[in-house]
């Protein structure tokens, strides 16, 4: 039988209160401090001008080298978006800004690594495994089972935070220095979890847990990271209809990087995952054409309640007037756009390059999906069956508070999630859920 993971806590509460957790008294408290600070001139007002951006970072950082600068564009359209839609209140400005700074500073870095070593830029990528699928679908436990695995390669969640080595890393690889890195991130958990502990409950990490590549695309100032936590739909629409290969482009020479980093073979194929992907499949693909896929799938109206509250759950941070039915109906919208892609690009691909994964399946009997992974990928399991079952031993022994959310609390109802998606449920035969909360095979009509 399936074990208990941080993706199976999660609960459709039909019953309960249709209000949506407020923010910590933490934000209040912050959000206040921030907003005296810039009244007495102690803190900095939020700049949303891309040229004068530029130019700070690069003055502080004596470096003006930002690379492709295809990358511009979306920035400028985030700030734009941001400034004028997404609300922010002091603290969400400020948290902004440095998010903005530390993004520029790194594209900095970046280059002068590639200049510094151009043997990064030549290590190969070769037959990664990208495990595709909807937020909270299951790709987190997929991931982190793969990732237990020493025969593949993967980013740990300081490297998603903070992709890119500061310029005295060689040191650290002489083993002189600390990486600095790590302990940032820590340092930011810890700010996280007083911000907001419900939204690492919903997606719990630690700076070495193996951790998904959103934020090498954010890296290009493009994506859904930006979405799940600012009120940007001008931005939101703008990627949807943009090519994603810049940011492909760029996301694979920062694995590249971290690779080299990590002093890690090329020769590992790289597990990667992001719901990203189901939005920019053709990207994925152009960038990696070798790519094994993996797809996840799960109820529809799990997918949205649960994409829905991590959304809410981040962006009452940092604004004070978020409506949930606004969230909720953006992220309904947003979902269905995911999976009507993922169906369009799915009809072209090989199917010896990829793969479905049911959720349930996963819950009952997670040997046997996992084994059919591994046969898929050509591979033996019985060597990576010890690491997973220490993997799962440990979050089993961790406690935490489940998700709980309901479709209800988001201004939405079962029978129109169940329409919405109900091509999708067919088409892969995933289990739904009735309204009455009792499950129903949706079987395929082909």
């Amino acid at each position: 039988m399936g074990r208990k993971t941080e993706q199976e806590s999660d609960r459709h509460l039909q019953d309960k209160p249709l209000v949506p957790p407020r923010r910590t008294l933490f934000i209040d408290i912050l959000n206040a401090g921030v907003g005296a600070g810039r009244k007495l001139g102690l803190v900095d007002p939020a700049c949303w001008n891309r040229e004068t951006l530029l130019e700070q970072v690069s003055e502080e950082h004596g470096l003006d080298d930002f690379g492709d600068d295809w990358f511009t564009r979306p920035l400028e359209v985030l700030l734009d978006s941001a400034r004028v839609e997404a609300g922010l209140n002091a603290a969400g400005e400020l948290s902004g800004m440095k998010t903005i700074h530390h993004l520029l500073r790194d594209r900095l870095y970046a280059q002068m690594w590639f200049k510094r070593h151009p043997e990064i830029l030549a290590r190969p990528i070769r037959k990664p495994v990208v495990i595709v699928g909807p937020m909270r679908s299951g790709t987190t436990r997929l991931h982190r089972l793969l990732a237990s695995d020493d025969r593949f390669a993967h980013l740990r969640s300081f490297e998603t935070i903070s992709p890119v080595p500061r310029p005295d890393f060689e040191e650290v690889l002489a083993g002189s220095r600390e990486d600095f890195r790590p302990v940032l991130a820590k340092r930011i958990l810890k700010v996280a979890r007083l911000a907001n502990p419900r939204t690492l409950s919903i997606h719990p990490t630690g700076p070495y847990e193996p951790e998904e590549e959103l934020g090498l695309i954010a890296a290009s100032f493009y994506g859904m990271k930006f979405e799940a936590q600012w009120r940007v739909p001008t931005f939101a629409r703008w990627c949807e209809e943009e090519s994603a290969v810049p940011a492909y482009r760029h996301m694979a020479n920062l694995l590249r990087l971290i690779g080299w980093s990590q002093q890690e073979s090329s020769l590992r194929p790289w597990v990667l995952k992001t719901p990203q992907h189901m939005l920019d499949l053709p990207a994925l693909l152009e960038v990696f054409p070798d790519a094994r896929l993996i797809f996840t799938h799960r109820d529809p109206q799990a997918i949205v309640g649960s994409a829905a509250s991590l959304a809410w759950n981040q962006t009452i941070i940092y604004a004070d007037d978020v409506d949930p039915k606004t969230i909720g109906r953006e992220w309904l919208r947003k979902t269905d756009l995911m999976v009507s892609r993922m169906q369009e690009v799915r009809q072209i691909i090989p199917a010896s390059q990829a793969i479905d994964v049911h959720f349930d399946d996963m819950d009952r009997d997670w040997r046997t999906s996992m084994k059919r992974v591994y046969d898929f990928l050509g591979l033996d399991i019985d060597p990576a069956l010890y690491g997973m079952e220490k993997y799962l031993d440990r979050t089993a022994a961790s406690k935490r508070t489940p998700h709980s959310y309901s479709l209800a609390e988001f201004g939405l109802s079962w029978d129109e999630v169940h329409e919405c998606f109900e091509s999708y449920t067919q088409a892969f035969d995933v289990t739904a859920k009735s309204s009455s909360g009792e499950s129903s095979a949706v079987r395929a009509s082909s």
